[in-house]
């Protein structure tokens, strides 16, 4: 299968997975970059391997982000304690629903939910600037494994926006800054990652060679990502988070509007 790119597609995709690399480390979302230029770079490949490439590609990148936000901004270690297998095993249950039930239909909530998001932060500039931290214990522990579990298997089933959402459960319930729970986010994605990874691994379509050489560029462009967090700070991942609420959105509805176009 190698044979069939060349030198110029191999080059191109790894630009992307580089440049998706470091959008997931900023705030979420580098799957919208690397998905639709494998697909129009190399349409060749089988859809199945598409994704499995893209999720190997994104808990590398994510994993390496993860190991220096986490270095430099310390978060609270008995959250992720809790969180990271419980978010692993949410995740491959979701990949799992994802074979049986069309992930289509979760387009339009999301689109809801990201709207809703950008309202909201746009509306309360002071949310996320400073940290309020809540202990971690009583009902916001029970809510905080709750919004995992449910944003994990969202990210196993379709995915768009998971780390956008980890970052706001992890800001309003534990009373988190932006930066502090951006470095959550990326343990936690690391972990959803690799769930849904294990069940597409499974389900064979593996392109080794691609996935290794997507998944080093994606690591290239994830610690430049994490360096680039590190020095904005909070304003940066605020700026980041509304910016992808706006992409996403526009995404999102025009892939809606024209599978409704194509239905009709």
């Amino acid at each position: 299968m190698a044979a069939e790119l060349g030198l110029g597609t191999w080059v191109l995709l790894a630009g992307g997975a580089a440049v998706a690399g470091w959008i997931d480390a900023l705030v979420g979302g580098g799957g919208l970059v690397l998905i639709p230029l494998l697909l129009t770079g190399a349409p060749q490949i089988p859809y199945a391997t598409v994704l499995v490439s893209n999720k190997l590609a994104s808990v590398s990148g994510t994993a390496s982000a993860a190991i220096t936000l986490v270095r430099r901004v310390r978060p609270p270690g008995a959250v992720l304690w809790w969180a990271v297998p419980l978010a692993a095993a949410c995740a491959a249950g979701g990949a799992l629903l994802a074979t049986a039930i069309d992930s289509a239909v979760m387009r339009p909530v999301t689109i809801v939910l990201l709207v809703s998001v950008g309202i909201f932060v746009a509306l309360r500039p002071d949310f996320g600037a400073q940290a309020r931290p809540h202990p971690w214990r009583g009902w916001r522990a029970a809510a905080v494994l709750l919004a995992v579990g449910i944003i994990a298997a969202y990210d196993g089933f379709f995915g768009p926006g998971t780390g956008m959402f980890l970052i706001m459960a992890f800001t309003a319930l534990l009373g988190q800054n932006f930066l502090t729970s951006a470095a959550m986010s990326k343990v936690i994605n690391t972990a959803t990652n690799f769930g849904a990874l294990c069940v597409f691994l499974a389900g064979g379509h593996v392109w080794w060679t691609l996935g290794l050489v997507l998944a080093a560029a994606n690591i290239c462009g994830a610690q430049l990502g994490a360096r680039t967090v590190l020095g904005g700070g909070t304003r940066l991942v605020r700026y980041a988070l509304l910016a992808l609420v706006v992409v996403m959105s526009a995404y999102l509805g025009y892939q809606q509007f024209l599978g409704s176009q194509a239905a009709g």
